[in-house]
């Protein structure tokens, strides 16, 4: 959990603090900072207090945006800090189009899973 720069706070359009995460997914707190923890949400300092907070795109309604979790894991096995994470989903690729974080939550997961694990090679 580090703090972002302004660069890459500002590509993400929304965030949201823990605690709305929890509510929103009908869950305790602490399991929300569990599943920081584990590396299923990526949460990053933020803000004047320096609250942990989730970009908003990564939660769907009730649940985590369905391939969030996979896509996560190939990119930190690929070697990617969490700022580097950030940047790489929300910046605009014309070949998608979009961000790969938009096309996660379109459900084009496939493809953007392809292309994380295609920036390894």
């Amino acid at each position: 959990m580090t703090e972002i720069d302004a660069k890459i706070d500002a590509l993400v359009p929304a965030w949201l603090y823990l605690p709305d995460i929890a509510e929103m997914l009908d869950i305790e707190v602490t399991r929300v900072r569990q599943l920081v923890k584990e590396g299923q949400l990526l949460a990053v300092r933020r803000g004047e207090n320096r609250s942990l907070q989730v970009p908003a795109p990564f939660i769907d309604g009730d649940k985590i945006v369905k391939g969030l979790v996979g896509l996560l894991t190939v990119l930190r096995d690929d070697g990617f800090s969490d700022e580097e994470i950030l940047e790489w989903m929300f910046t605009a690729d014309p070949t998608l189009p979009g961000t790969p974080a938009q096309a996660l939550s379109e459900n084009r997961g496939t493809e953007v899973k392809r292309r994380a694990q295609a920036l390894a090679l």
